[in-house]
């Protein structure tokens, strides 16, 4: 009997140009380096990870990750959503089995978030598709409708994800009843098989209502694991945010985004 292979994944960051509210913002100098190569840098921090690749269907995204030294594949114009993008990836990749996507707008994202995701898929098998979520620190915010909420059954999966709060705290005399808003953070780690049907899945009604584009797979009955975290970051998607992000690494200092010379590419990069 042949010798069954060990699990492989594959961490991969979609990077666009379109933006609506900043165009260009994978390549927006944060600190002296584009946004999206502080994302590729994090990311290679992340054990258990066989590798980094960034896609893109930009030449300007391309060449600057190419420079810095990220492993690049061109993808098609035409996808509209990062799952599709990855999706075409996973497509050419033979031997990997399991896939995470981590958004090119994530400059501070947990090196040891992403580790746990991995851990997850690989220790069990059950795991179709997952992702995180963190606690509200400001309860403010969690009436912001661009602050996507989640909540967790008993079983450690996503009940729901909505823009609206929930969930709604009717007896709110009674703070033992209480259940504190979770923000849903935009990272998501697949089995090849979940991501290949879910490309092929149409739009869902709750989808196309929420604007949620994971909601298409509760819908379609494809349970998706939440695993808790303390870790925020921040997400940038105005010129605002990438000055705060650059305040942020500023303040930590130059270690903040070390890379690891066990997965660092000699000279420039590959291009797929």
């Amino acid at each position: 009997m042949p010798k069954k292979s060990p699990p492989k994944i594959a961490l991969i960051i979609p990077a666009r140009w379109g933006s609506t509210r900043f165009p260009g913002k994978c390549l927006h100098s944060i600190a002296g380096k584009p946004l999206v190569q502080h994302v590729w840098e994090r990311s290679l921090l992340a054990k258990k990870i066989s590798c980094v690749l960034i896609a893109t269907d930009d030449d300007r995204i391309a060449e600057a990750a190419l420079n810095f030294g990220a492993e690049v594949v061109m993808t098609s114009p035409e996808h509209p959503s990062g799952t599709d993008r990855i999706a075409e990836v996973a497509s050419r990749l033979r031997g990997i089995t399991h896939f995470i996507n981590v958004q090119g707008d994530e400059p501070l994202i947990d090196p040891q978030l992403i580790e746990k995701l991995a851990d997850a898929l690989i220790r069990d098998p059950k795991i179709r598709m997952i992702t995180a979520a963190t606690p509200f620190g400001d309860l403010r915010e969690a009436n912001d409708p661009n602050c996507v909420k989640v909540v967790v059954g008993i079983s450690g999966d996503a009940l729901y994800f909505s823009r609206s709060r929930i969930p709604f705290h009717r007896d709110a005399h009674d703070p033992e009843s209480a259940i504190t808003p979770m923000l849903h953070l935009g990272i998501y780690g697949y089995r090849r098989d979940t991501l290949r049907k879910l490309v092929t899945l149409s739009p869902t009604p709750l989808e196309q209502c929420e604007k949620l584009e994971q909601l298409r797979a509760l819908e379609h009955g494809i349970p998706i694991r939440v695993i808790p975290t303390t870790h925020r970051g921040v997400g940038v998607d105005t010129p605002a945010d990438a000055l705060k992000v650059e305040k942020l690494i500023k303040k930590s200092g130059p270690g903040l985004n070390k890379t690891s010379p066990r997965k660092t590419l000699k000279g420039r990069g590959r291009r797929r």
